[in-house]
C-alpha cells in the first residue's frame, strides 16, 4: 500500500469549512486499503497574514514543495484589503504557484444532470457539458515586468502591466493540453488574440508548430479569444479542450463556470513538470472564500472534495478512487440534497457537514 504525504492548506472564509469535509474523505480512504495518506494542515492567506504578516511562509512553501499533493482552500476576504499589496492573502497563492512552477492550470466545467436547470443557460446547451480549460499559470500579464503605477508630470498616473510569453512557456502548456485531449475526446482549441497582440502571434506560431509535428491523433483549432468567449455561451459542447494563456483563461474558466450551476461546484488542479516521477501540484476549488456565510454551516464542500479527487488522479495515480468520488458526488445530487447556493424547488437543503457526510455514505455504498 502506497503512503502519501498530503498537506491541506484551509485558507480563508469557508475554507476551514470546506477543508474539514475532505479530511473526511482522506479519513475515510486511510481505512480502505488503496492507499495511506500523511496529512499536514498549514496557513496560507488572511489566516497566514494574522500570525505572521505575511501571506505564506518560507516553511510553509518547503513543506509544499515535499507533499506528493497540496490541496487549499480559499483565501481573501474585506478583512484584509487595507493590507499592503504584497502582502495580501492572495499573495501566498501566487507565490504557491510561481515557487512551484505550477504553469497548468485544469479548469473542468461539468454540469452534472442533476443540475443542469440551475445554470444560467438553457438545459439543452449544457446537459452533458464536459470541457476542460487547460490555462497557462506562471506566465503573462499577470508575472510580466514592468508592473507599475508611476505619477506623470502633468499629475496624472499611469498603470503598466507587461504581458511576456517565450517560446518554451508555451510549448509545455500546448503539449499538456494535447496530452489531455487525447485522454478525452481527441479535440482541443487553442484561444489567442493572434490578431492584435504578439503574444498571440507568437502563441498562434508555436501552436500551430506543435499541432502540426505532434497531433496528426487530435482535431486541433485555433480560436480568437474573444470569439471563444461567444462560442462558450453560443454553443459550449462544440468545445472538449481548450488552451490559453493566463489573463484570457482566467475569465475565459469563470465564464464556463457558470455554465455549470455554481462556482461551489468546480474544483482545479494546477501541475508542474513531472521530474524524477514526481509532479508538484496544488488542487483548489474555484469559488472564493464567501466570507459572508463563513461559520454558518452554508458553505458547498463539493468543489474542493472534487479537487481532491483531482489529486487522486492526477498525483497519488488513484483513478479508480477518483472515479468513486466523481460518483459518489452525482449520486448524492440525483438523490436530491442541494446546500443553499445550489438549491432548488422540491429539493432537500443540507448543511455542509451532512452534504460531505452523504457523499462519504455513497461512497461507503459504491465500495461494497
Amino acid at each position: 500500500m502506497a503512503n502519501y504525504d498530503l498537506l491541506l492548506l484551509p485558507g480563508d472564509g469557508i475554507g476551514p469549512e470546506v477543508m474539514g469535509e475532505v479530511e473526511g474523505v482522506v479519513d475515510w480512504l486511510n481505512g480502505q486499503t488503496q492507499g495511506s495518506f500523511n496529512v499536514e494542515s498549514d496557513l496560507v492567506g488572511g489566516s497566514a497574514y494574522d500570525v505572521h504578516g505575511l501571506g505564506i511562509t518560507d516553511e510553509t512553501v518547503e513543506k509544499a514543495r515535499q507533499a506528493d499533493a497540496v490541496v487549499l482552500g480559499a483565501v481573501g476576504g474585506p478583512k484584509w484589503e487595507s493590507i499592503p499589496y504584497e502582502h495580501r492573502p492572495e499573495s501566498g497563492l501566487l507565490r504557491l504557484r510561481k515557487d512551484l512552477d505550477l504553469f497548468a492550470n485544469l479548469r473542468p466545467a461539468i454540469c452534472y444532470p442533476a443540475l443542469a436547470d440551475a445554470s444560467s443557460l438553457k438545459r439543452e446547451h449544457v446537459d452533458g457539458l464536459d470541457i476542460m480549460i487547460v490555462r497557462e499559470l506562471t506566465g503573462g500579464t499577470y508575472f510580466g515586468e514592468p508592473k507599475e503605477i508611476t505619477d506623470l508630470p502633468d499629475g496624472q498616473k499611469r498603470a503598466v502591466d507587461t504581458t511576456v510569453y517565450t517560446t518554451s512557456e508555451i510549448e509545455r502548456i500546448i503539449r499538456v493540453a494535447c496530452d489531455m485531449a487525447r485522454k478525452r475526446g481527441k479535440k482541443i482549441h487553442s484561444a489567442e488574440k493572434h490578431n492584435v497582440m504578439k503574444t498571440g502571434v507568437l502563441w498562434h506560431e508555436v501552436a500551430d508548430r506543435i499541432f502540426s509535428e505532434e497531433c496528426d491523433d487530435l482535431d486541433c483549432h485555433h480560436i480568437l479569444a474573444d470569439n471563444c468567449a461567444m462560442q462558450l455561451i453560443r454553443n459550449p459542447k462544440q468545445f472538449d479542450v481548450l488552451v490559453t494563456d493566463n489573463l484570457f483563461g482566467d475569465m475565459l474558466s469563470d465564464e464556463a463556470a457558470m455554465m455549470t450551476g455554481s462556482l461551489g461546484m468546480l474544483p482545479s488542479a494546477s501541475l508542474g513538470a513531472e521530474i524524477d516521477g514526481k509532479r508538484m501540484a496544488l488542487y483548489e476549488p474555484v469559488h472564493g472564500t464567501a466570507p459572508d456565510i463563513a461559520g454558518q454551516g452554508l458553505a458547498n464542500p463539493i468543489a474542493t472534495i472534487a479537487s481532491f479527487g483531482m489529486s487522486l488522479r492526477y498525483s497519488f495515480n488513484m483513478g479508480e478512487a477518483a472515479d468513486m468520488v466523481d460518483r459518489a458526488i452525482s449520486n448524492v445530487l440525483e438523490s436530491g440534497l442541494r446546500t443553499a447556493d445550489i438549491m432548488q424547488d422540491g429539493m432537500q437543503q443540507v448543511s455542509t457537514v451532512e452534504m460531505g457526510a452523504a457523499i462519504k455514505a455513497e461512497m461507503n455504498k459504491l465500495a461494497a
